[in-house]
């Protein structure tokens, strides 16, 4: 049987910490340029606005209660009388994690918090400090819980970042979505993946036509998007564009292509 006060609050931290997302074109670490080659979809890719706010997340538990986290932290457990106060995390997402059920196994919802006060991008969703958002853009299912709670942290740690995660694809995604009363983050367009344009200056233009301006505003807001997140149907593949690593890179190729 679960019991959240005899585990390792560590592993489970780590178990069900969001993974890092590569770049679709890599990234150079030595002078945050972009370079070839692009991510390879073998299949179908699915766009999605990447909003640009505080990675969150819901932890249900098979016990029945749940966590609240940021992308590194543990922030809140179900009746605590005190909450760690981070971005507003835990205020505005209590009510929300209060509302979904509990299963056998461990669930993950990974949502974006934006608006209010939430980093330098806030004032692109809102005028208003005191007004949030939340997104729905991913969920974990870890059915097995048992044995990965047994790892060592070096060994849960490899495996988040490997992919080993069992996310859930898109289908599910949006069943769950529905279930809870959650928007997704917006989903811009379904295509080929054979499609997506193997140059930085192509890709540029692609973001560009494709996302104008934020679709999350929240009070009529239409400021900048941060960017796209690019994944296969069954998330075997996923990778993120953002526009300042593509202006950047062609600003210092002297061809900025601008944005409208």
């Amino acid at each position: 049987m679960f019991d959240v006060r005899a585990v390792d609050l560590r592993l489970l931290n780590s178990l069900t910490k969001y993974p890092s997302i590569p770049t679709y074109h890599t990234l150079d670490p030595r002078n945050g340029g972009l370079t070839s080659p692009a991510t390879v979809f073998p299949g179908d890719v699915i766009a999605t606005e990447k909003v640009d706010g505080t990675n969150s997340r819901i932890v249900l538990l098979p016990d029945g209660s749940y966590l609240i986290g940021s992308r590194e932290e543990l922030l809140y457990a179900k009746g605590d009388l005190i909450g760690n106060p981070a971005l507003g995390i835990v205020e505005q997402l209590k009510p929300v994690a209060s509302g979904l059920p509990a299963g056998d196994g461990i669930r993950v919802y990974f949502l974006e918090l934006y608006g209010g006060k939430v980093g330098g991008a806030a004032k692109q969703y809102t005028s208003d400090s005191t007004l949030f958002g939340w997104r729905l853009f991913d969920v974990v299912d870890l059915p097995d819980w048992s044995s990965p709670l047994s790892w060592t942290p070096a060994a849960v740690s490899a495996w988040r970042e490997a992919g080993g995660q069992p996310f859930v694809p898109e289908e599910r995604l949006a069943s769950l979505a529905a279930a809870a009363g959650l928007a997704l983050t917006p989903r811009l367009w379904h295509r080929a993946g054979s499609s997506l344009p193997p140059g930085i200056a192509e890709m540029q233009e692609l973001l560009t036509a494709s996302l104008p301006a934020t679709l999350v505003g929240l009070d009529g807001a239409r400021g900048r998007a941060e960017g796209i997140v690019l994944r296969a149907p069954d998330r075997s593949v996923i990778a993120k564009a953002r526009f300042q690593d593509y202006e950047r890179t062609l600003r210092r190729r002297g061809s900025v292509v601008p944005r409208t």
